[in-house]
C-alpha cells in the first residue's frame, strides 16, 4: 500500500505545482531588497558601510565569478540549467522521504524554489506551502531567464554573520569583493548556504572545511572543476579576515556625525524608524567632506603629544575650511573602537567644556563692532575686585601676572583677565554672547560678565566654526559634513546648499585676526608657530581643568581641546606629566597637525589690517627669574609667559647637574613675546677626584677612571723588583696623578700594569 500512496503524493505535488494559481507571482513580488548604505570621503574613497540587521549589496551576475556560480549549482541544484523551476527527480526523492516519516522532512527544493521560499512565501514546512512554492517557482521560470533567477538568488541568500548576498559574504569572510574570489573561497561560501550557523568558519572551522571539500568533490563529479583544481582549492587557507563583523573604519567620530545627520533630519523620513530603515537598509550613497589624509594627520598629532594613554588626558580636534564650512577631520577621542563604551562619546561635537580665554576674541569682536578701538587702554593689575549689582566680582590674572595699563592688543596677547573683565562690562555681556552666537556658537550661552573668561561650555566643533568667521573676514559659514546623498538607483535625495551670513564688519574681523596673529608670534601661543601666517587664541580652564587652542590660517581653522573626559580634573603634576595650559599640549597638537596638513598648500597671507588696529610697539614681557630651578621647571615657567628656552651645558661647582646656573636675558628684563631665553644648565662640577687604582686589574682601574669622568692611559711594564711584586701580575703597580688628587674633568690618568701571566705557565 505504501507505493500507491507514494505515487499519489508525487502526482499531487507535481500536478499541483503546475496548476496552482491562488497566489499569483505579481501579488507576492518582494519589497526592494535591504541594501547597505555607504559613506564616501571627499575624494570618493569608501569610508564605511552601514547596515543593521542585514548586510546586503546587490551585484550583477556578470561580476559574480564562474567558479562561485558553478559551486552553488553543484551543491544546491545540479540540474538547475535543465529543469523548469521544480526538479521532478528531487521531488520524488523528497516525497518518498516525507511519506516514510509522515511529515515534511526534506524539501527537494531547486534554486528557484529556495528563492521563492526566502523572498515570497516564507519557511513554513507544510505541504500547502510546498505546493505554493512550486507553483510560484514555475511562474518565476516563465517570467525570468535562468541567469536572472541565479542572480536574484545569489544576491539574497544568507551566509551568516549578518551577510546577505555573495558580495557581502566576500567582504565578511575574505575582506575582498566577490569578483576576486578564488575557487576555494567560492566553494566555502557555497557550502555555507544550507546551514550557515553550523558551517560558520569562525566558530566551526573543521565543519566548514569539510563542507568545502564536499562542494569541490561535487564540482569534480559533474565536470565543473578538475581534480587538480579541486585539490589546490582544498589546500587554500579557510578564511582571510581575522575578525567577523564590526570591522574598523577610518574617522569613526566623523562617520557617527554623518549617521546622526540622516537620523535627525525629517527630509529623510517622517519618523525616526523610517529614517533608520533608510540609513541602514536603503542603499544610500552618502558623500562627505572628509579628507582622509588630514584625518590621519590629526589623529597622529594627537597620539604623538598625548603619548601615554594610561595616564594622559584625552583630546579632541575639529578641522574645517572657513570659506566653505567643509569639515575635513574630526578626532572625538582616543579610540572609538577599543576604548570601551565611553570611548564612543564624541568629545569634538558632544563634549561641551568651558572655553577659558579662547572666548575672549568674541568679546574683542563685539567691542570693535561697538566702536571701541584696539588702542583703548585699561588698568591691568594682577587682580581686581569689580562691584556688580548684587555681588563683587573678583578677577585675577593667570599666575598673578600684570601691572600698569594695557591696550586691547597687549591684553589679548598676554591674555590679561583684568582688562577683559572691564571690557565685557563696557560691551555688555548680552551683546558679547550674542556676537559669539552669530559667529557660530550654537550652545545656549549665559550672559554673565564671567562669560569673558570662558565660563560657558562650548564644543570644539562650535569653536572651529566661530573662529572660521574670523578667518573668513566676518562671514559665518555653518560647518558641513555631507555634500550629497543619493539613493541606490542614483536619485539625489539631498544636496548641500552653501549658506553664509556676514556677522562682522570686514575691517573689524581683519583687526581681530591681526591681534590673534600676535598671540601666535609673541604671545601665549608661540608653540603653535608653523612658519607661515597663523592666528589663534589659547584658553586654560579654571584650575587647569580644560586646555584649548583654536587657531587658523586663511585656508584652514582647527580647534584643539585637551582634558580628562570622565570629569573635570586639574591637569597638574602628578595627574599629568606637565602643567597643561592652552599654550602647551593643545598648541603643540595644533602645530604638528597644521604643519602636515598645509605642507603642500601654497602660503596665503592674511589681509592687511586697517590702520591703527594694532599697537605700533611690540608687546614687552618681563622675563621670569629661573636661576636655581631644575631645567624642566625653568622651561615651563618661561613657556607660561610666552617665551622660548634653549639649553647650554656648563660645568658648575655651585649647582647639581640639571639645574639652571645662569640665564640670558637676565630675570625681570623686558623682551617681546616669543623671545628666546638661553639657559646655562649645570653638567656637574668642573673638577674630579682621581680614584685609588693600585693593586686593581686593568679592567677594574679603567671602569673607576671612567666613572670619575676622567680619561685613562695604560702602560704595560714590569714592576721593579720589590717585595710582593710577583703576586701583582696583571695588576696596577703605579698611577699618576696619585689617588685623591683634584684635576680637571676629562684629564688623563696614567696607570702602569704588570704583564699578565702567560697561559699554561
Amino acid at each position: 500500500m505504501r507505493r500507491p500512496i507514494f505515487l499519489v503524493l508525487v502526482f499531487s505535488v507535481v500536478a499541483g505545482a503546475c496548476s496552482w494559481s491562488s497566489t499569483p507571482l505579481a501579488t507576492t513580488t518582494p519589497a526592494p531588497l535591504a541594501e547597505s548604505s555607504k559613506i564616501f570621503a571627499a575624494d570618493g574613497t569608501l569610508v564605511a558601510t552601514l547596515h543593521a540587521e542585514e548586510n546586503r549589496e546587490t551585484v550583477p551576475l556578470s561580476q559574480i565569478p564562474k567558479p562561485l556560480r558553478d559551486a552553488v549549482v553543484a551543491i544546491e541544484d545540479q540540474r538547475f540549467w535543465d529543469h523548469r523551476g521544480v526538479d521532478a527527480k528531487s521531488v520524488l526523492r523528497a516525497v518518498y522521504s516525507n511519506a516514510a516519516e509522515g511529515k515534511v522532512v526534506e524539501g527537494g527544493s531547486t534554486i528557484t524554489q529556495q528563492y521563492v521560499k526566502n523572498e515570497l512565501v516564507g519557511p513554513d514546512r507544510t505541504v500547502r506551502r510546498k505546493l505554493q512554492e512550486a507553483a510560484l517557482a514555475f511562474q518565476l521560470e516563465r517570467r525570468y531567464t535562468k541567469e536572472r533567477i541565479l542572480e536574484l538568488y545569489l544576491n539574497t541568500i544568507y551566509f551568516g554573520n549578518g551577510a546577505y548576498g555573495v558580495e557581502a559574504a566576500a567582504h565578511e569572510y575574505f575582506g575582498t569583493s566577490v569578483d576576486k574570489l578564488s575557487l576555494g573561497q567560492a566553494a566555502l561560501l557555497a557550502g555555507m548556504i544550507r546551514a550557515p550557523s553550523r558551517t560558520d568558519p569562525y566558530e566551526q572551522p573543521e565543519v566548514a572545511s569539510a563542507r568545502r571539500g564536499l562542494v569541490l568533490t561535487k564540482m569534480v563529479e559533474i565536470g565543473l572543476a578538475t581534480p587538480e583544481q579541486a585539490a589546490a582549492a582544498a589546500a587554500e587557507p579557510l578564511v582571510v579576515t581575522a575578525t567577523p563583523a564590526d570591522e574598523r573604519y577610518p574617522a569613526p567620530y566623523f562617520v557617527e556625525r554623518v549617521k546622526q545627520f540622516i537620523l535627525d533630519d525629517p527630509r529623510f523620513g517622517p519618523t525616526p524608524a523610517a529614517r533608520r530603515n533608510l540609513l541602514f537598509q536603503g542603499g544610500l550613497r552618502i558623500f562627505t567632506t572628509l579628507d582622509l589624509e588630514r584625518q590621519a594627520q590629526a589623529e597622529a598629532s594627537m597620539a604623538k603629544v598625548l603619548s601615554r594613554p594610561e595616564t594622559d588626558p584625552a583630546g579632541a580636534v575639529v578641522s574645517l575650511e572657513p570659506r566653505t564650512g567643509f569639515v575635513r577631520a574630526i578626532v572625538g577621542g582616543r579610540d572609538f573602537f577599543g576604548g570601551g563604551p565611553q570611548a564612543k562619546f564624541d568629545l569634538a561635537t558632544q563634549g561641551s567644556r568651558p572655553a577659558g580665554s579662547a572666548f575672549k576674541p568674541f568679546v574683542l569682536a563685539a567691542a570693535l563692532e561697538a566702536g571701541i578701538p584696539l588702542t583703548r587702554t585699561y588698568d591691568a593689575p594682577a587682580r581686581m575686585s569689580i562691584p556688580l549689582t548684587r555681588q563683587t566680582w573678583n578677577v585675577e590674572n593667570y599666575e598673578g601676572g600684570g601691572g600698569g595699563r594695557a591696550n586691547l592688543v597687549e591684553a589679548t596677547v598676554r591674555s590679561v583677565n583684568t582688562v577683559y573683565a572691564q571690557l565685557i562690562l563696557d560691551v555688555g555681556p548680552a551683546e558679547a554672547v550674542a556676537r559669539a552666537a552669530k559667529m557660530g556658537i550654537t550652545t545656549p550661552l549665559l550672559a554673565y560678565p564671567s562669560a569673558v573668561l570662558g565660563t560657558n561650555d562650548v564644543t570644539p566643533m562650535e569653536m572651529a566654526a566661530a573662529y572660521g568667521t574670523f578667518a573668513n573676514r566676518g562671514v559665518a559659514v555653518p560647518p558641513t559634513l555631507i555634500t550629497k546623498v543619493a539613493g541606490p538607483g542614483g536619485a539625489l535625495l539631498y544636496e548641500h546648499a552653501h549658506s553664509q551670513k556676514r556677522v562682522l564688519e570686514q575691517e573689524n574681523a581683519d583687526a581681530v585676526v591681526a591681534v590673534l596673529q600676535d598671540v601666535v608670534e609673541q604671545g601665549t601661543a608661540v608653540k603653535a608657530k608653523i612658519g607661515r601666517p597663523a592666528a589663534g587664541k589659547t584658553g586654560t580652564g579654571q584650575e587647569w581643568r580644560d586646555a584649548w587652542f583654536v587657531g587658523f590660517t586663511p585656508e584652514l581653522v582647527t580647534s584643539v581641546w585637551v582634558g580628562f573626559p570622565e570629569k573635570q580634573r586639574s591637569m597638574i603634576p602628578p595627574a599629568t606629566r606637565i602643567l597643561v595650559t592652552g599654550g602647551s599640549w593643545p598648541a603643540e597638537i595644533w602645530q604638528l597637525y597644521n604643519s602636515a596638513a598645509l605642507a603642500r598648500v601654497p602660503v596665503t597671507p592674511f589681509p592687511e589690517p586697517p590702520p591703527l588696529s594694532v599697537s605700533a610697539e611690540p608687546v614687552l614681557l618681563p622675563v621670569p627669574f629661573v636661576v636655581g630651578m631644575p631645567v624642566e621647571q625653568a622651561e615651563l615657567t618661561l613657556s607660561r609667559e610666552g617665551l622660548r628656552a634653549v639649553r647650554k651645558k656648563v660645568v658648575s661647582d655651585d649647582y647639581p647637574p640639571g639645574y639652571a646656573v645662569r640665564q640670558s636675558p637676565e630675570g625681570f628684563t623686558e623682551v617681546p613675546g616669543g623671545w628666546t631665553v638661553t639657559l646655562e644648565v649645570s653638567s656637574g662640577p668642573a673638577t674630579a677626584t682621581v680614584p685609588d687604582l693600585l693593586d686593581r686589574t686593568r679592567e677594574e682601574a679603567t671602569q673607576r677612571v671612567v666613572e670619575s669622568d676622567l680619561a685613562i692611559k695604560v702602560i704595560i711594564q714590569p714592576e721593579p723588583k720589590s717585595p710582593g711584586a710577583g703576586a701583582r701580575k696583571g695588576r696596577v703597580w703605579k698611577q699618576s696623578p696619585t689617588a685623591g688628587t683634584r684635576t680637571d674633568r676629562g684629564a688623563t690618568v696614567t696607570i702602569w700594569v704588570n704583564p699578565a701571566p702567560r697561559a699554561g705557565r
